[in-house]
């Protein structure tokens, strides 16, 4: 009997497919329970057995090493999952196994991922997407015509392949209106979903009642790049701003494309103490230690001032992996502001217990988010203080967040970190 253990994130619906299909053929397959996305499979360890990094990935007992999950999926089932002993049923698993990979993965994501906050609203290729998906629900609607299965009349990797591609569907988009139209496939899908082995492992599923729609706020706090090693980041110090030679407005004859919008903090007067672009420079190409000493002998009360955010919301922070996106969307929707402040934010604690704090230094005595509709994006999330920099206080948390280490107000360890530079 096939033994081993998967390691992957909490529903991906990817992995899904194999431990159904282990629910099946009584393969003993265990999820790894340390495994942390985005961590544990950039260790060396996990690199040397899985060199891509990629999940789910699975490790036999005998052994084997597999990561394509089909692949997974195909070694953990048994052969009348795989299709039996006919040659085109075996055959015919494989095709809608790949077609689900080609023809409803791509369009699910590009209409889902929007909807669930993780990846950016295109308007013309979400319609395309949902064209795409109209195709893909017509072609299986007239094979199921005259079919419970989709092939043979049992349940195989055809049938938990298609379904779980199709998770996210039914369970954001594919209200009853849209369903409508596709009788055969819901009649279809909700037999498989309702299988005891597929419940075992995606639990009771409640379709679509209301289409979702793109949310810009959900967006603004769950997408963006995940949080990257501070040595590797220190390293790319900032390409210094080169000076332009004004010119003078031409005059608005309703004609020309409009003016690009005048960053606020530029208006206010500089120091000559205090260097921002030298500062990000020495911070990227130095010790901590150094580092910190630099900043404060510059550091100019007069013209900056620094402030403390906290996220207000971490109680419905869940995976660590989670809350470094979200930190690093907002750093990186705050591309603009970047030129007259530095930020160091950092994730305390761990998985299902973390929070969301950040140093940031800025020019001027006044937040600078309340300045431009541009930054406001994702700071009313948060509750922001500005500190005393003479305080020692003060000078003790910022030095914790210069360094990244220590621990929050609520004792939760550093854990990982991003910089706005």
């Amino acid at each position: 009997m096939v033994a081993g253990t998967l390691y992957t994130y909490p529903d991906n619906f990817r992995a899904q497919k194999a431990l159904v299909a282990a629910k099946y053929s009584g393969a003993a397959v265990e999820v790894a329970k340390d495994f942390v996305f985005g961590e544990s499979n950039k260790t060396p360890a996990f690199l040397k057995k899985f060199p891509l990094g990629k999940v789910p990935a699975f490790e036999g007992k005998d052994g084997v090493l597999l990561t394509e999950s089909n692949a997974i999926a195909y070694y953990v089932g048994n052969e009348e999952l795989r299709g039996g002993s006919k040659p085109e049923d075996r055959a015919a698993v494989v095709q809608w196994m790949c077609w689900a990979d080609s023809d409803v993965l791509p369009a699910s994501c590009t209409w889902v991922f929007p909807c669930m906050g993780i990846m950016q609203y295109n308007k013309a290729q979400t319609e395309r997407a949902k064209e795409d998906v109209k195709a893909a629900l017509e072609y299986l609607n007239t094979h199921l015509l005259t079919k419970t299965f989709l092939v043979g009349e049992r349940i195989s990797l055809a049938d938990i392949s298609v379904c779980c591609t199709m998770l996210n569907l039914f369970k954001f988009v594919l209200d009853p209106a849209f369903r409508n139209s596709y009788g055969n496939v819901t009649r279809w899908f909700t037999t498989v979903v309702n299988q005891p082995n597929m419940k075992a492992v995606i639990g009771d599923f409640a379709l679509c009642t209301k289409m979702a729609e793109f949310d810009s706020k959900k967006y603004a706090e769950f997408s963006g790049k995940g949080a990257g090693d501070k040595k590797k980041e220190k390293k790319a110090a900032p390409a210094p701003v080169k000076k332009e030679k004004k010119e003078e407005a031409p005059e608005d004859d309703g004609l020309s494309m409009p003016a690009k919008k005048k960053d606020p903090l530029d208006e206010l007067p500089s120091s000559k103490k205090f260097d921002m672009e030298e500062w990000k420079r020495f911070y990227s190409n130095n010790e901590e230690d150094d580092s910190i000493k630099w900043f404060w002998e510059h550091f100019d009360p007069e013209f900056y001032s620094i402030w403390r955010g906290d996220y207000k919301y971490n109680d419905e922070l869940k995976m660590v992996f989670m809350s470094c996106n979200l930190m690093g969307g907002m750093i990186q929707r705050l591309e603009k502001l970047k030129k007259n402040a530095f930020a160091s934010c950092c994730v305390f604690g761990e998985d299902n217990k973390n929070a969301i704090s950040g140093i940031w230094v800025m020019k001027g005595h006044q937040l600078a988010f309340e300045l431009s509709e541009d930054w406001q994006i994702d700071y009313a999330s948060y509750d922001w203080q500005k500190l005393d920099p003479a305080s020692a206080d003060t000078k003790a948390v910022v030095n914790q967040y210069w360094k990244w280490e220590g621990v929050d107000k609520e004792g939760r360890k550093f854990n990982q970190g991003k910089i706005l530079k």
